[in-house]
């Protein structure tokens, strides 16, 4: 099995979908991430200086699933679904023949990340499915699919705190809260976490489950047979 991670920013991989790639890398799955731009204006330091250091912090976030990013490095704040990034992500998935790729939804808060979501969904076409990521505060999504990431918390939270330059333990929070929201959602059990996803089927992919890590663990459901009064 082989997934392409596609993030718009050095910290987006790890913030929506790291649990996710822990899970795959327990089954034996390649891992391939990339990060679509050199995320110079996530900070007010030199823009140079700052493009470096997240490089640096993705680096090692990935090298925590012993996986090596690659770095598409389009403009900060600047990306479009134009013939330059669709270029680039169907090499990027030529060269790594993904079985899934998995990316921003296409509704997401950050324009970056809503560019990066139209130029995958056209760069797959027919080659590959797309599955999308939850948004922040998982506003105007409707999951699909949910992966369960409950003995994951400590790597992800440990791969947030990579990006040091991105006052992480706001997102460290986000992230505890969204996949606890999540994991009740799909009625998992009380502590569980999850991450959850948004499949469109689109010929010739109809259902990935099977290229999915397991969902939450359910709470048992049984009618209330108790007598009243």
């Amino acid at each position: 099995m082989k997934i392409l991670a596609l993030g718009a920013h050095p910290d987006d991989i790890e913030i929506f979908m790291f649990g996710t790639m822990v899970a795959y890398a327990a089954q034996g799955a390649e891992l391939t991430f990339a990060v679509a731009t050199d995320g110079a204006r996530g900070g007010k330091s030199d823009p140079a200086v700052l493009a470096r250091l997240r490089r640096e912090e993705a680096t090692a976030a990935a090298a925590l699933l012993g996986a090596t990013p690659r770095f598409l490095d389009f403009p900060d704040g600047e990306l479009m679904a134009d013939a330059a990034l669709i270029g680039a992500l169907k090499t990027l998935i030529r060269e790594t023949r993904p079985n899934l790729v998995i990316t921003h939804a296409p509704n997401d808060y950050h324009a970056d990340h809503r560019a990066l979501s139209d130029g995958v969904r056209i760069a797959a076409s027919f080659g590959v499915p797309v599955l999308y990521a939850d948004t922040m505060g998982g506003t105007g999504f409707s999951p699909t699919h949910y992966v369960d990431i409950s003995a994951h918390r400590d790597i992800k939270t440990q791969a947030i705190r990579a990006h040091r330059s991105q006052r992480p333990e706001q997102y460290v929070d986000r992230a505890r809260i969204q996949n606890e929201f999540r994991a009740g959602q799909c009625n998992g059990l009380p502590g569980s976490l999850a991450e959850a996803f948004r499949f469109e089927p689109t010929f010739p992919f109809a259902d990935i489950r099977a290229l999915l890590p397991p969902p939450p663990p359910l709470r048992p459901v049984a009618p209330n047979t108790s007598e009243a009064g």
